[in-house]
């Protein structure tokens, strides 16, 4: 593949990923409005993100069912197709029911099109993964990073907050244009069919991600995603290595998630800024996390031991909730730094896990759909606990506190990370070191 396809197709990825968020980053900067027209108390109205985080998780094993009957280009296309129509149906109304059922549409697209770029990542970009990775993270961060900024205005401009959540579609529309556009440059239409990992020969050993022996010993480009679809077997249920994936996944996003539903809230309530100044703190660290994302895997380079990365990046993040938690009206910038910087490097660095220990686009693609399947379905729960944490304490002190702690938990899996130097995925064994 030329430069020039390459860079195409990483567009285009990102150009997809920055649809993955906005549909649930527009509701922060909304709350007030919200609950003041659907009449719903701060537990309710984060239905509105706990709905659509909870469709993705369940939601997760049906892009194997797209995956193979579609292919990954093909499928990655309905799932943002899913997204805009969903996103597009909010202008329809004010009630509680449609925008929960908008919200879990929303969900299931997210999940059909996040599970399966892992797949084309692993397919196209083997040897880049981890900054390539960064790239669609990054443009992950960035939609939702929009979304929070511009939504309140926009809402305010046109004089309905209905309104201002349906215009993500046309987002939503234009990734679908630029994907279908990049069908050549992307070229996974062209990838041979894929029946099962190759497990022949030398293949029965852990190899270096991107590369399959040949029956001379020599080593090839990976070229495994397929029309077929990215999973060809079950969710490797027995493996150690994939449900440590899995529990890093689960609290990602459960810190993610509560961060797009509750900073802009404690920062108004706690922090005493205004709904503005709250929301631009919000979209500031967004824009810190997107940075974050391209950097973090950029200096640790696709060879390197990641888990210092690991290690490092948790820590800024417990400081950061931490520091929300105790002080939110001082030194909020310090705070929001360290939630931008340490969680929009943990982001990319957790999401990388899937496609640097699987051997080949099957298999991270079995990773990825348990890791969202079971990770997103706890994660759901996350933004629900603050809100009635919040309703019972009346303010968010206890509530972020707890987010730090359970992201001091996470050095437990990272820790465990390093036992035993070769750990079974799902039969080929994956070699911890390429973490």
């Amino acid at each position: 593949m030329t430069r020039t396809a390459l860079g195409a197709a990483a567009v285009a990825l990102f150009v997809a990923a920055a649809n993955l968020r906005p549909a649930i980053a527009a509701v922060s900067p909304l709350v007030d409005r919200i609950r003041t027209d659907l009449d719903l108390s701060a537990t309710g109205v984060a239905l509105l993100t706990t709905i659509p985080t909870l469709a993705m998780g369940v939601c997760a094993p049906l892009a194997a069912v797209v995956g193979r009957r579609f292919g990954l280009r093909l499928g990655v296309l309905f799932g943002l197709a899913v997204i805009a129509v969903a996103t597009a149906a909010r202008v329809f109304g004010g009630s509680a029911w449609l925008q929960l059922t908008c919200a879990a549409a929303v969900g299931a697209g997210i999940a059909i099109a996040q599970t399966l770029l892992p797949a084309v990542v692993k397919t196209r970009f083997a040897d880049r993964a981890g900054l390539v990775t960064g790239i669609y993270t990054a443009g992950l961060g960035l939609g939702g990073a929009v979304a929070a900024g511009v939504t309140a205005p926009l809402a305010d401009a046109i004089g309905s907050w209905p309104g201002a959540l349906a215009s993500w579609s046309v987002l939503a529309a234009a990734g679908m244009a630029i994907w279908s556009a990049s069908r050549t440059s992307l070229a996974l239409d062209s990838t041979p069919a894929l029946a099962r990992t190759n497990r022949t020969g030398a293949d029965q050993t852990a190899t270096p991600v991107g590369t399959n022996h040949t029956g001379a010993g020599q080593t090839t480009p990976s070229r495994t995603a397929t029309p077929a679809g990215p999973v060809t077997k079950g969710l490797p249920w027995r493996s150690g290595l994939a449900w440590r994936i899995t529990v890093l996944s689960a609290v990602n996003s459960a810190l993610y998630y509560c961060e797009l539903a509750w900073v802009v809230p404690l920062l108004h309530e706690d922090g005493h800024r205004d709904a503005t100044g709250a929301g631009v703190l919000l979209t500031a660290m967004i824009s810190i996390q997107v940075v974050a994302m391209l950097a973090v895997p950029a200096l640790l380079g696709e060879g390197r031991d990641r888990r210092a990365g690991l290690v490092l990046t948790t820590a800024l993040t417990a400081v950061g909730f931490a520091g929300l938690a105790a002080a939110p009206a001082t030194a909020t910038w310090v705070w929001i730094a360290a939630l931008g910087v340490g969680h929009g490097g943990l982001f990319t660095l957790v999401l990388t896990l899937p496609v640097v220990v699987s051997r080949d686009a099957a298999e991270a693609g079995r990773i990825s759909a348990m890791a969202f399947f079971v990770g997103y379905a706890c994660a759901a729960l996350a933004p629900v606990l603050v809100g009635a944490l919040r309703d019972a304490t009346g303010d968010f002190h206890l509530a972020f506190g707890l987010l730090s702690g359970l992201t001091v938990a996470m050095l437990l899996p990272i820790a465990r990370l390093r036992e035993g130097g070769r750990t079974e995925v799902t039969g080929p064994t994956a070699s911890i070191r390429d973490l």
